[in-house]
């Protein structure tokens, strides 16, 4: 009982220091300076023909002027051939070039010859972005040092509990995202609204020394930048921007969505990051000891009271970080909450230990 008292102890005060991080992290949304930054637009796409045209219209909506901005679609072997409409904007198609065992990685990679912007900006085919997503890009830029900015993601959900599961998940990772740059520990941040300069991608060799694991083309990238000595937390932000939202799509099977979150979790025994190590083993320390909390609430075999109150704090904890991050992200309200938080140690420590030795599939493929 003492360790289970003395770990989830350690696990609240990680999440309090996540959301005082979080505060720390203040809200821009200027817009109002002339636009300079050049930006490409980089995406990679395996069998998106349904979702392509949805992104490339909010693109076509955004408030920034087409000369200063390109779309780069990079094609990984898809089977439903996407056809090239005519746009007002520039769009080039291209085939990705495997070279190692990322699809993503190298659809980034095989994209970086093609741009003659100083900004790249990667994206998801499955998104819709804001309309003044580069415009508060640009004047971010204008007005700070900086050659890497992460950006927010959130899901457009129906009713079903399944989506707002999703969104709660989600909302707990955007949470401890904001949360370490709060702190100056930045470890996570999420390819579709992630952007940085071509020189600093040339700088850091792009992926290279961690192109062998499929997942990561963002986080690798961000702690890469941020241990480098030309880069540093000095020049990696997040912006925290409600103007720079970008919508994607909640998956519609609990089996996608537990292979997408073993991908996820696959690649933080390579993390950089001594903080983003430390901080994903308290989080598996923290749920974990949550089901010997209800074991025993269950089975009798501990102290009731004590019990509770620990099960109480961590729900506490857990939802002040969570309401937080989905107010920022979205105007819907939050449902399923206590639902949700009972549920969530169980599936995060199966999708934790899954991903130690098991395959997943995504896009057709296995891992």
């Amino acid at each position: 009982m003492l360790f289970l008292v003395f770990i989830l102890s350690i696990y609240f005060v990680a999440i309090l220091f996540l959301i005082y991080g979080f505060t720390k992290v203040k809200s821009y949304d200027a817009i109002g300076l002339k636009p300079k930054t050049t930006f490409t637009i980089v995406v990679p796409f395996r069998n998106e023909a349904e979702n392509l045209p949805v992104l490339l219209e909010s693109i076509s909506k955004i408030n920034y002027p087409m000369d200063l901005f390109e779309v780069i679609l990079v094609d990984d072997e898809s089977t439903d051939k996407f056809q090239n409409i005519n746009s007002k904007f520039q769009i080039s198609v291209i085939d990705n070039i495997r070279i190692s065992n990322s699809p993503k990685k190298d659809a980034i990679t095989t994209a970086i010859p093609f741009v003659k912007t100083n900004w790249i900006i990667t994206t998801d085919a499955d998104c819709v972005v804001p309309e003044n997503w580069l415009l508060s890009l640009d004047n971010y830029i204008q007005t700070h040092q900086v050659a890497m900015i992460a950006g927010a993601v959130t899901y457009n959900c129906n009713n079903s509990f399944l989506h707002h599961f999703q969104q709660l998940d989600l909302a707990s990772l955007q949470g401890a995202t904001i949360g370490s740059f709060g702190l100056q520990k930045a470890f996570m941040c999420n390819g579709a609204n992630f952007a940085y300069t071509k020189s600093l991608f040339e700088a850091l060799n792009g992926f290279e020394g961690n192109d062998t694991i499929a997942s990561g083309d963002d986080v690798f990238l961000l702690q890469k930048a941020i241990q480098s000595r030309s880069f540093g937390t000095e020049r990696v932000h997040y912006l925290k921007s409600r103007n720079t939202i970008v919508t994607t799509k909640p998956l519609d099977s609990w089996k996608s969505l537990f292979y997408q979150r073993v991908r996820w979790a696959s690649k933080t025994g390579s993390y950089q990051s001594n903080f983003g190590k430390l901080l994903g083993l308290l989080v598996f320390a923290g749920n974990i000891s949550l089901w010997f909390v209800v074991c025993g609430l269950l089975f009798g075999k501990e102290n009731f009271f004590l019990l509770c109150i620990l099960l109480l704090i961590k729900f506490i904890i857990d939802s002040i970080l969570i309401y937080k991050t989905n107010r920022f992200l979205t105007k819907n309200k939050i449902r399923y909450l206590v639902f949700s938080s009972l549920l969530y140690p169980f599936f995060s420590v199966s999708v934790a230990l899954y991903s130690l030795f098991g395959k997943y599939e995504w896009k057709g493929r296995q891992f």
